[in-house]
């Protein structure tokens, strides 16, 4: 084990930690083009004044990520073809909400096509408004539910996803 001196200007161990939690917590929700969640994040750190920490942790990662996949001696021509390929642009993740077909996926879940499920979601660069638009479906279909479906269907959800806990209807207490 290597132990480091920390200098006074050096994060602590724990806001390290922190800021390698939240620097993934950005990746994934920009690898998975969630838009929302991306923002929310952003907009938590630049109220905090915590870019500086994030960005080092965020190269940090890359760097990692690019030694680990990589030989030395091709990591380098990796990282400038990257620097030649950013877009002008870097304020946001790109969505494209064309590619995002709900229906078909819709359609693909009806029929038991697995392999057209995945296919689906592997295609579409954003899954935000893919599955915007699957939640969309469902809630356009609930109403169409004969009575005391619905209670089946949550139940059995709560026993695959929840195990024995209560959730809480969204208008307790009012």
């Amino acid at each position: 084990m290597v132990v480091t001196e920390e200098l006074a200007d050096e994060l602590p161990v724990e806001a390290v930690a922190e800021a390698k939690a939240r620097a993934a917590t950005l990746l994934l929700a920009f690898r998975h083009g969630n838009q929302i969640a991306f923002d929310h994040e952003l907009d938590l750190l630049f109220a905090e004044h915590a870019e500086r920490e994030v960005t080092t942790l965020l190269t940090w990662i890359a760097a990692e990520a690019v030694r680990k996949a990589y030989a030395p001696e091709v990591g380098d021509r990796v990282l400038r073809a990257m620097a030649r390929r950013a877009p002008e642009d870097t304020g946001a993740v790109e969505v494209d909400e064309e590619t995002a077909n709900a229906a078909r996926l819709i359609e693909a879940v009806a029929a038991g096509e697995v392999a057209e499920v995945r296919g689906l979601v592997a295609a579409t660069p954003d899954t935000t408004f893919l599955l915007g638009g699957l939640l969309q479906g469902v809630a356009m279909m609930l109403p169409l539910l004969p009575d005391g479906e619905l209670a089946e269907i949550t139940a059995e959800l709560r026993r695959r996803h929840g195990g024995a806990a209560h959730v809480p209807e969204a208008r307790a207490g009012v």
